[in-house]
């Protein structure tokens, strides 16, 4: 009986460590498989990012209204030959909640998109290259914000070689002397 009480009280700590670990704020927001976005070499191109926040949350949009509130944010570590250009994040929903019912905050809830504007560099090899990233975030539900989470997040693109470059005649050049 001893030995069962005793690794009774053992466990105990640990699943509470357990359930701080698994609490409602770990799942808040999931990622969408991200399409495979075939990218031209030295061409621009847009990677759309989905996102779900878990029903019965909202995370702050990147520009919550008060200096106070952690903003969502993603990023996305630059690989050596794809340059990592413009995030763009989408507008969010102003909402009061009853912990503060005088102010709106502008949050994000169930799905939401993030765009991420990327651009390999014309040296750069073809062929599938993975891009990751975090998106850092704040999850509260209607009683209690919970502590920020990176969410790791990662997408393929695909490198499509460039047609090569038009050779140039002199003579056929509009300002080509004659």
């Amino acid at each position: 009986m001893k030995i069962l009480l005793a690794s009774t009280l053992l466990l105990i700590p640990l699943w509470a460590c357990a359930q701080d670990d698994l609490g409602p704020q770990a799942a808040a927001v999931k990622m969408a498989p991200a399409p495979v976005v075939t990218v031209m070499q030295g061409k621009p191109a847009t990677v759309p990012l989905s996102f779900r926040v878990a029903s019965g949350y909202h995370i702050n949009s990147n520009r919550p209204k008060s200096e106070f509130l952690i903003p969502t944010v993603l990023k996305v570590e630059a690989t050596t030959d794809i340059i990592i250009g413009k995030t763009t994040y989408p507008e969010g929903h102003d909402m009061s909640f009853a912990f503060a019912p005088d102010e709106k905050l502008n949050v994000y809830t169930g799905d939401f998109k993030v765009d991420v504007l990327v651009r390999p560099l014309r040296s750069v090899q073809a062929g599938k290259y993975i891009v990751r990233g975090t998106l850092k975030y704040q999850a509260c539900d209607n009683a209690a914000c919970y502590p920020p989470k990176q969410l790791p997040i990662s997408f393929d693109v695909k490198i499509a070689k460039a047609p090569p470059a038009p050779h140039k005649n002199p003579a056929q050049s509009p300002h080509a002397h004659h």
